[in-house]
C-alpha cells in the first residue's frame, strides 16, 4: 500500500527526507513550509510543494487534511502544534526533535490516538537508541550502556573544530538542558558538557561529554534493569572547554539569542561531514562479564544525482525507517510508540536503513571484548 506523506519543513533535512520518499515507489509525498522562498529553493527536487502556516491551528489542520502520515523536520517549539494538528485529521506522526517538554506533548496527545505517534525519529534520538537496546539485549543481566554520537566535519579548521550540520537551535539545546541518565539504577538528570571522556576510532582522537535529548526514551524503558546509561556527544578534543567558556565564563548559557547568532555568523556549513555512532555495552553473559560495542560511521554521498551531508542521510533514513515499519504493519499501529520497540534487524532491512550499511567495508561492526 503507498502511504501519502506530508513533510513539514523544507530545511536541509526535510529536503532529504522528501529525496528519500519520492525515490520509492511505496511514497507519495509533499514538501510543505510556511517561507515560499524556502518552497521556491527546492523546486530542483521535482517535489510538490505546499505552503502551510505551523503557527495557525486552522491553516495547519486544513493543510495536513488527506495524508496518511505527518513527518515534522520543523524547530523543536512547532512540534505541539504539528502534532495536535496530525491528530485531529487523523494521521501518524513522525518527528526529529531531541527536545523533552516537545515529546512529551507529543506522548499526551497519543494517549487515546487511534494512529502512531512517534516522536524522537532521527539520529540521536533515534538511530541510536535502536542500536542501543540491540546491545542491550544481548546480555542477559546488563551493567552499563554507554551511547556516543558525533557529527562532525572531516576537515577541522576553526579552533572549535567543528562546522554547523544540522539545527542550531538543536544544538544549543543539547549544550545547555539537562541532561537524562540512568546513575546507580535510578533515573537522574545531570549536567550537560560533563562526564567527559576520551576514545578513539581509525585512528583518529575523540573527546565526549554530556549532552540533552539524545537517550529519548531508553531512560525510562531500562531503568531498574541497568546500573548506568548515559549518552554522550562525540567532538574533536578542545571542543568542550571551549564551550565552557562561552556558556558558562561569558554567561552565554543565558542568552541562547546571541549564542545562535555568533554559531550562525562565524561556523561555516559543510556537507564533507561523517557521523559516527560509537556504542558500548558491559554485563553478563553466560555469568561471564563481557563488553560489546556497536560502531556505525556514515560520509556524505551521492544520492539522486545530488551529495547530501552524513548528518541529513542518517537523519533521514533514521526516521524513514520507522515510518516504513509502521506502514508494513511490523509496528504497533497506533499510540505512543518508542525507539527502542523497533528491532535494529527489522530497521537496518528497510529501503531506508540500509543506508546505515552503505560505505566501507566497516560501516555498521559489532565487536565483542
Amino acid at each position: 500500500m503507498q502511504w501519502n506523506i506530508c513533510v513539514v519543513g523544507a530545511g536541509k533535512i526535510g529536503q532529504m527526507i522528501a529525496t528519500l520518499l519520492k525515490m520509492s515507489p511505496n511514497y507519495a509525498v509533499t514538501l510543505a513550509d510556511y517561507d515560499l522562498s524556502a518552497l521556491a529553493a527546492v523546486a530542483s527536487l521535482g517535489v510538490p510543494t505546499r505552503q502551510i502556516d505551523a503557527k495557525d491551528p486552522v491553516d495547519l489542520a486544513r493543510g495536513l487534511a488527506g495524508f496518511d502520515a505527518v513527518i515534522s523536520a520543523a524547530p523543536y517549539f512547532l512540534t505541539p502544534a504539528i502534532a495536535g494538528a496530525a491528530k485531529e485529521v487523523g494521521a501518524h506522526y513522525f518527528d526529529l526533535t531531541e527536545d523533552v517538554a516537545a515529546t512529551e506533548a507529543v506522548r499526551r496527545l497519543a494517549t487515546d490516538s487511534a494512529t502512531v505517534f512517534m516522536p524522537q525519529c532521527g539520529l540521536a534520538p533515534g538511530f541510536v537508541g535502536i542500536a542501543g537496546a540491540a546491545l542491550a539485549a544481548e546480555f542477559d543481566t546488563l551493567d552499563s550502556l554507554h551511547m556516543r554520537v558525533g557529527a562532525l566535519p572531516k576537515f577541522p579548521t576553526n579552533a572549535l573544530k567543528y562546522n554547523l550540520t544540522w539545527s542550531t537551535d538543536g544544538l544549543i539545546n543539547e549544550y545547555c538542558n539537562p541532561c537524562d541518565a540512568i546513575v546507580n539504577g535510578a533515573r537522574v538528570k545531570t549536567a550537560p558538557l560533563e562526564d567527559y571522556e576520551r576514545l578513539g576510532h581509525d585512528g583518529v582522537e575523540y573527546e565526549c561529554f554530556n549532552t540533552s535529548g539524545g537517550l529519548g526514551t531508553l531512560p525510562e524503558t531500562l531503568e531498574g534493569k541497568a546500573r548506568a546509561v548515559s549518552y554522550r556527544s562525540i567532538r574533536y578534543p578542545g571542543h568542550c572547554d571551549i564551550l565552557k567558556m562561552l556558556l558558562h565564563d561569558l554567561g552565554l548559557e543565558r542568552r541562547r539569542d546571541l549564542l545562535k547568532e555568533i554559531f550562525e555568523t562565524a561556523l561555516p556549513r559543510t556537507d564533507q561531514d561523517v557521523v559516527l555512532v560509537y556504542c558500548t555495552a558491559k554485563g553478563l553473559i553466560n555469568g561471564q562479564l563481557r563488553e560489546k560495542s556497536l560502531i556505525n560511521k556514515s560520509f556524505s554521498r551521492r544520492i539522486g544525482g545530488q551529495v547530501w551531508s552524513a548528518i541529513q542521510v542518517t537523519t533521514a533514513a533514521g526516521v524513514l525507517g520507522v515510518v516504513d515499519l509502521v506502514r508494513r504493519g511490523t509496528l504497533p499501529q497506533s499510540g505512543f510508540v518508542r525507539q527502542e520497540q523497533v528491532a535494529l534487524a527489522d530497521f537496518l532491512e528497510t529501503e531506508f536503513g540500509q543506508l546505515y550499511r552503505a560505505g566501507d567495508a566497516d560501516h555498521m561492526t559489532m565487536a565483542a571484548e
